[in-house]
């Protein structure tokens, strides 16, 4: 165990008795569900029998990434069940609405095939617990989740792990390489490293994980996004022909320039709505005064606002919305790019024809955004309100323009079909027994180790 990892631990031990306090606090700001505190202790486990896999997903979209492989898994082994834990309450409600019904309810066994339950925080106690009472015999992390404590539990088990989907940006790669022997020892615990890109894979490489590979991105992969038709219908009658530019997915202080954007933009579109939809819906009432503040007229989503006549900014601060103001944009900024948080997935407007502006900082999805850059499928935009109003102005007033985006976005956007099938097969390659064969679904091709 290496000096970092060591005072990882200690502190970790040391915080023990605050986190009730902690968790209270994080539950009452909608951040955990109060009842179910307990699997943040490593408790509430109800193991089923049998061949047992474990899957872990941080935030939206981990899980939403993941979500196609599940189902590849579930397809692909009739007797296996799944774990799937998450870091935060939005990445398990969005998981849970999109997996289908009978893969969430129990069975004929009583135990769901797909079960859910809350990551535990990174304390020896609290993960020790977690892995003796699930006996996961298999396990993945989606992305970049290296908990010391967690892996080291799992290494001690004997517990193979798989890194999927890894990503690594510059800045943490820069930070990794000054604790060589800390981030060599996290990563020599996964049996296997799957990177979501070639420049991710050589990172990985470099720190520790020397055959680190790269199949693809599964966000590359991953369905559009889901959309409620009735609401679909509701707003498009009452928005008729409005022109709109949605901000998806914002992160603080991008809210303010689209809305400065949006101040500038309406002397000449006098109809113009703007719809923000921030990251964290719990931003929402301050994304609504700060509307208000510049003398625009509001309506909140959640507190039951309609995106009237007179409204000029919606702030639609609900979960799992994305895909119903996707399909209405004229054209979308893209959240987490206006500031260094690395932009969010850009595919998601892509996959749904909506034309794409992006901000400078890309750095989470630097592959695909090169893709989308080169076939003219998104633009990029200064962070400064006059420079997003021009092209917002630009994109709005040029339909031929925004149908050429869309389809070229669209068209990358197409991914890697095979994809959670060929990672799926990996992870099942990792089970100590697989128990009853997998389905024809591997035999014919789709579930080999290798892409093609």
């Amino acid at each position: 165990m290496t000096l970092p990892t060591l005072a990882w631990r200690l502190a970790t031990l040391l915080a023990v008795p605050l986190l009730p306090w902690h968790l209270a606090r994080r539950a009452r700001r909608g951040k955990e569900i109060a009842t179910r505190l307990e699997e943040r202790r490593g408790g509430g486990a109800r193991r089923p029998p049998g061949p047992l896999l474990w899957l872990h997903a941080a935030s939206v979209g981990e899980a939403l990434s993941a979500l196609p492989v599940l189902e590849a898994l579930v397809a692909r082994h009739p007797a296996l069940h799944l774990l799937v834990t998450t870091g935060t309450v939005t990445g398990a409600v969005s998981l849970m609405r999109r997996l289908p019904a009978e893969l969430t309810r129990p069975g004929e066994s009583g135990f769901p095939r797909i079960a859910h339950r809350f990551l535990p925080l990174d304390v020896p106690a609290f993960v020790a617990r977690f892995l003796e009472d699930w006996r996961p015999d298999a396990g993945a992390l989606v992305e970049s989740e290296l908990w010391p404590n967690l892996l080291q539990a799992a290494r001690a088990r004997g517990l193979p792990m798989a890194l999927v989907n890894a990503r690594i940006s510059p800045r943490s790669f820069a930070r990794w390489r000054r604790l060589p022997r800390t981030v060599g020892g996290l990563l020599g615990g996964f049996r296997l490293v799957l990177a979501r890109s070639e420049a991710d894979a050589a990172r990985l490489r470099q720190l520790g994980a020397p055959e680190a590979q790269c199949w693809g991105d599964l966000k590359a992969s991953a369905p559009p996004l889901p959309v409620d038709a009735a609401a679909l219908d509701r707003l498009r009658a009452l928005l008729g022909d409005r022109p709109i530019f949605l901000a998806a997915s914002t992160h603080a202080g991008e809210e303010a320039l689209a809305l400065a954007a949006h101040a500038l933009l309406a002397p000449a579109w006098p109809e113009l709505l703007t719809v923000l939809v921030p990251r964290h819906p719990d931003r929402g009432a301050a994304v609504a005064e700060q509307a208000a503040k510049l003398g625009l007229a509001v309506a909140q989503r959640s507190a039951g606002g309609a995106p009237g006549p007179a409204v000029a900014a919606y702030v639609a601060d609900t979960l799992g919305e994305l895909g119903l103001f996707y399909r209405l944009a004229g054209v979308a900024l893209i959240g987490g790019s206006l500031v260094p948080h690395g932009g969010q997935n850009p595919l998601e407007a892509a996959r749904l024809g909506c034309p794409i502006l992006l901000g400078p900082h890309t750095f989470n999805f630097e592959e695909a955004v090169a893709r989308l850059l080169a076939a003219g499928g998104a633009l990029r935009v200064a962070p400064q309100a006059g420079a997003l109003a021009e092209q917002v102005a630009a994109m709005l007033s040029d339909a031929p323009r925004r149908q050429a985006m869309a389809a070229a976005a669209a068209q990358v956007a197409e991914g890697q079909a095979g994809l959670p099938g060929l990672v799926a097969a990996a992870l099942l390659d990792l089970l100590p027994d697989r128990g009853e064969p997998v389905t024809s679904a591997t035999a014919s091709g789709q579930g080999g180790r290798e892409p093609s």
